[in-house]
């Protein structure tokens, strides 16, 4: 399930470090993040779609690689970034 173009660009120019900027860590972890919510939504109407179940595990483990990676490099930048996704960590 894909975002939706109009909030795929909220998102990015929400955390965006220059104009153009669509491939830094914080984008990557914020798009993650908001797949990841709606993904979940849908599996807990549709309890059996496994498929999908597997999908969400991967974006998880994927956005955590992300996660530590930008706490490697700026730990400032990464508790910014998990405050105002109102992740755990």
């Amino acid at each position: 399930m894909p975002l939706a173009i109009e909030r795929k660009n909220k998102i990015i120019g929400d955390f965006r470090r220059h104009d153009g900027d669509t491939g830094s860590p914080e984008v990557q972890v914020a798009l993650l993040t908001q797949r990841i919510r709606e993904l979940t939504e849908h599996l807990r109407t549709h309890k059996h779609d496994f498929a999908s179940r597997r999908g969400l595990l991967l974006m998880v483990g994927k956005r955590t690689r992300l996660l530590r990676y930008l706490s490697k490099r700026n730990r400032e930048q990464y508790q910014q970034l998990i405050k105002s996704l109102g992740l755990r960590k």
